[in-house]
């Protein structure tokens, strides 16, 4: 591709963007506010609305969130169960699982969906639970949630359920320098990415595509 349709991906980005955006309910718009107020920037909506449309797609009852700090993302998982199935919410920040029971608190009046939320480090937390017991996992969050969600995937999740990782071209992280994209980019989460996707898309037990998507989803469906 030529340098103009580079420059029109970026405009239609964009326009994703907003129109996402646009979309999104009112809410998720007080949510979105509530948490970037308590210090917990949130990501892009096109991403997170395409999160609902994945619960939707695999027919997910039961889902797995870590890293809840990403809360617009965590809610619109809630609205792709659609009123039914479980949400287990992991976060070893006490405040990012507040953010996410506060919200489900005020939520309860209209959602039959169950919500689990747990205050530990996924690698502390997920290996205790039952295995072939879940038909999605979403990861946010630090760079340390990627990988040990990842080791605990095969074992947890039904067959041909899905594991999606956000972010997974850093740009989200305070102070990113260009993300993935950049090789001089050193932060903590950048590299490693970079190893991660890598990790990802050579395990046989795994189908797995990156697209951009919002800032970048890597999504693998276990064979």
């Amino acid at each position: 591709m030529d340098k103009t349709s580079y420059t029109n991906l970026a405009k239609a980005w964009e326009y994703a963007e907003d129109h996402a955006f646009s979309r999104q309910a009112s809410f998720l718009n007080v949510m979105r506010r509530q948490a970037e107020e308590a210090g917990f920037p949130q990501g892009s909506a096109a991403q997170a609305e395409l999160l609902a449309t994945l619960v939707q797609l695999t027919g997910a009852t039961s889902v797995i969130a870590v890293g809840t700090g990403s809360l617009v993302e965590t809610l619109q998982l809630v609205s792709g169960l659609r009123n039914a199935g479980q949400l287990t919410a992991v976060d070893s920040s006490a405040q990012g699982i507040g953010l996410i029971r506060g919200a489900f608190a005020k939520l309860s009046d209209y959602t039959a969906t169950k919500l689990r939320a747990v205050n530990a480090p996924a690698g502390t937390f997920l290996p205790r639970l039952n295995g072939d017991d879940y038909d999605l996992i979403v990861v946010a969050g630090d760079a340390d949630n990627y990988a040990a969600t990842f080791d605990q995937a095969p074992r947890l999740l039904r067959g041909h359920g899905a594991v999606v990782f956000t972010d997974v071209l850093a740009l989200e992280t305070a102070g990113a320098n260009g993300g993935v994209l950049n090789p001089a980019d050193r932060g903590d989460k950048a590299v490693a990415m970079r190893e991660f996707i890598d990790v990802v898309e050579s395990d046989e037990r795994f189908d797995s595509t990156l697209t951009p998507s919002g800032t970048g989803l890597l999504v693998a469906v276990k064979r």
